[in-house]
């Protein structure tokens, strides 16, 4: 066996070995793990989630999770909590511990404490007998048989699996707090996958000016225009409303088959009922007319007059496509 295919073989019995402990995950979600989600859902205060090692990355990872799609959470590490830390947890927070073997020297010290809070305790471990299993109100059941380490040792199959199990918790909350797309966005402002769910088309063209011309227009002032508002296009407009649209493909479609410019006008060229979307129709929806047409620019409307150019290059730079 050549080091490529050593290499490929490893690859995929790490990713059988996990698939395998992710597919067994499905049998441990039970009753328990209803009540679990139940106490979150109905608690007036936060989910703390702590870990120790590898385990709280996870933790960190699923806190953001829960924090993007409308569960309040926030991370406390295990070591810092029992040094000065556990004033984190107030009275109406739900903790979650989390921990392969349930049974870490910081795990052991960490749960009285938080014992003595009252506040309910939810474990993510593959130990249910374990000392955290064992103290814990609710214990949902993360457990492998075998890491996908050659020796058994670094946590790879385990923290998959809580990974996956914090993800399970996160979308039932989800699903029980008909957290919508517009809820969504309000988590995620930036970036693309925010704009995606925010960005009308108005605010695309109000950043734009207004290319337009009267379809008596002639060739030069119809280049001139498009020219001037370096959009490629232009409309043509008559009595307030769009009867065409003039493109930089429409000009040269148009100088190949004339020899003369003379007595040509807007109206000679234009191509008419041009596509068209509404100024308050998300962005995403003038993506999908773009592609589905095979276009580069739509021309927007506002109560059926024109209000501007939406390009495939404003929906590029702002991540749209």
């Amino acid at each position: 066996m050549n080091i490529s295919q050593q290499i490929i073989a490893s690859a995929q019995k790490t990713i059988a070995i996990e698939q395998k402990a992710i597919a067994h995950l499905q049998t441990l979600i039970d009753e328990e793990f209803a009540q679990a989600v139940s106490v979150i859902y109905k608690s007036l205060g936060r989910v703390i989630i702590t870990g120790i090692g590898k385990s709280a990355i996870i933790a960190q990872k699923i806190v953001a999770t829960l924090n993007s799609t409308g569960t309040p959470a926030i991370f406390m590490h295990a070591a810092d909590a029992i040094h000065g830390d556990l004033g984190t947890i107030q009275q109406d927070d739900t903790v979650i511990c989390i921990s392969k073997s349930g049974n870490t020297p910081e795990i052991k010290v960490l749960v009285p404490l938080i014992k003595k809070t009252n506040n309910p305790l939810i474990a993510i471990t593959s130990n249910r007998d374990s000392f955290l299993g064992t103290q814990a109100d609710y214990v949902l059941h993360a457990y492998v048989e075998v890491e996908a380490c050659p020796n058994n040792l670094a946590p790879t199959t385990s923290t998959t699996a809580q990974l996956v199990i914090g993800d399970a918790v996160a979308i039932a909350l989800l699903d029980l707090r008909g957290f919508s797309e517009k809820d969504f966005a309000k988590y995620h402002p930036g970036g693309a996958l925010g704009k995606k769910l925010y960005l009308r088309v108005s605010d695309i063209t109000q950043i734009h000016e207004k290319p337009v011309v009267a379809p008596e227009a002639s060739i030069k002032e119809v280049i001139i225009e498009i020219s001037a508002k370096r959009l490629g296009v232009t409309a043509v407009i008559e009595d307030k409303k769009i009867i065409g649209i003039i493109t930089d493909g429409d000009l040269r479609r148009m100088l190949s088959k004339n020899d003369t410019l003379e007595g040509l006008t807007a109206r000679d060229i234009m191509s008419a009922a041009p596509k068209t979307v509404d100024n308050n129709e998300m962005a995403i929806t003038a993506k999908r007319i773009l592609e589905e047409h095979g276009i580069s620019q739509l021309l927007a409307t506002d109560q059926g007059n024109y209000s501007g150019v939406v390009h495939i290059h404003d929906l590029i730079k702002e991540g749209i496509i």
